[in-house]
């Protein structure tokens, strides 16, 4: 009978157990590690369900095309423009001097003074000198009223033809004693060699000159000449005769012409030497004064667009960006034709390009592009700012 009650108890401590165990889930962590690692194998093996299959990536959308103004802008005929700095000089230049060494007896000119060619510009003391003219001019005389006689004898038949022929070369030798006399004089004057401008007196009346000492300087001005140097690429659109306008540091503004190009470069600069003649009757121009000279050159054709345009292109030179029918951005060169205060003057631009105005910057050659065209107010906003930046 004590048997039988301790089996009895210890079935009931086995089932107690066993309850306990199934509360705790044991057997579920059990059964999920075996399905784990059976799992694992099979991928191993290549025999997962899944495996080898490539997983599919989600469809990316397309970015948008980049959107540009552009404008297609009416062609005209421009002159072209060539700016370049200058400066003002005199169109002719003389320093004056003596011959001889001498006292300055006679000095009628001052700085400032207006003079005519062979005006006298000073005179050293010359009193031998003028008695000796005196003196060849009676001798002279002298021998001119003897070879007149001497015809009216001859006429009569009273004098021999050798007296006649004497009583001439004696004349002869009297103007030529007057003719040197008279130079010799004339060593002491110096006279205005053109007309101009008395620009300067270094000496006064009664000093003492010794021979080739400078007495003034005299100027041509009318007409004035603005000198500058232009490019070798400008040379070409240039020729003798071509309308300038000379802008002086002063604020005035002068009309000239074109009187002289170089045809040899020089070699320091590969720039070639241009004169502008410009009337100065009234001499309001002077020498020396900077000037910006605009040269006004064969016309050509070209559009009008504001200075934005203008951008670098793959190799640095300056050009500006199209869209073409294709809708990709191509790069075009500019001939820059002239620079306005309303805009730039290009010339180069294919006749049917789509220029782009706004949103350059962001694309480059061969770029598809999506291109909307500007409107009047975006151009003019544009030119306006460009012509704000240059004030």
């Amino acid at each position: 009978m004590p048997k039988i009650r301790f089996h009895k108890l210890a079935a009931i401590v086995v089932l107690i157990g066993f309850a306990a165990w199934m509360a705790t889930g044991e057997f579920s962590s059990v059964g999920s590690v075996a399905a784990n690692k059976a799992k694992a194998a099979e991928v191993e093996q290549g025999k997962a369900p899944d495996a080898g299959k490539p997983k599919t990536a989600e469809a990316e959308p397309k970015a948008p095309l980049p959107t540009v103004a552009v404008v297609t802008p009416p062609r005209k005929t421009y002159a072209r423009a060539i700016r370049i700095s200058g400066l003002t000089e005199a169109d002719k230049r003389a320093v004056l001097a003596t011959r001889v060494a001498g006292v300055i007896d006679r000095l009628p000119v001052k700085q400032g003074d207006r003079v005519k060619t062979g005006d006298l510009v000073l005179m050293l003391a010359a009193e031998e000198k003028i008695s000796m003219v005196d003196n060849a001019k009676q001798l002279v005389a002298q021998r001119q009223a003897e070879l007149d006689a001497s015809l009216r004898l001859m006429k009569t038949g009273n004098l021999p033809k050798l007296q006649l022929d004497t009583a001439r070369s004696n004349l002869t030798l009297a103007q030529s004693q007057l003719d040197t006399a008279q130079a010799e004089l004339d060593r002491n004057e110096v006279k205005a060699p053109f007309d101009g401008v008395i620009d300067r007196v270094p000496v006064e009346l009664g000093s003492s000159v010794m021979q080739g000492g400078e007495v003034a300087t005299i100027l041509k001005l009318d007409p004035v000449i603005a000198r500058g140097e232009i490019s070798e690429r400008d040379l070409g659109y240039l020729k003798i005769g071509d309308k300038a306008s000379v802008r002086l540091v002063s604020g005035q503004t002068v009309e000239g012409t074109v009187r002289y190009i170089s045809r040899d470069a020089s070699s320091a600069t590969r720039t070639f030497r241009v004169e502008i003649a410009i009337p100065n009757a009234d001499g309001s121009v002077p020498a020396g004064m900077t000037a910006e000279i605009q040269l006004s050159a064969l016309p050509t054709d070209a559009v009008l667009l504001p200075r934005s345009v203008v951008t670098l292109g793959d190799k640095g030179d300056l050009g500006i960006r199209a869209v073409g029918k294709d809708n990709k951005v191509a790069f075009f060169p500019i001939d820059l034709v002239d620079d306005t205060p309303t805009g730039l003057v290009l010339g180069g631009i294919p006749a049917d390009a789509r220029i782009i105005v706004a949103g350059q910057e962001l694309v480059k050659e061969g770029d598809e592009v999506k291109p909307v065209e500007a409107d009047q107010a975006t151009i003019n906003k544009l030119i306006g700012e460009a012509t704000a930046g240059t004030q």
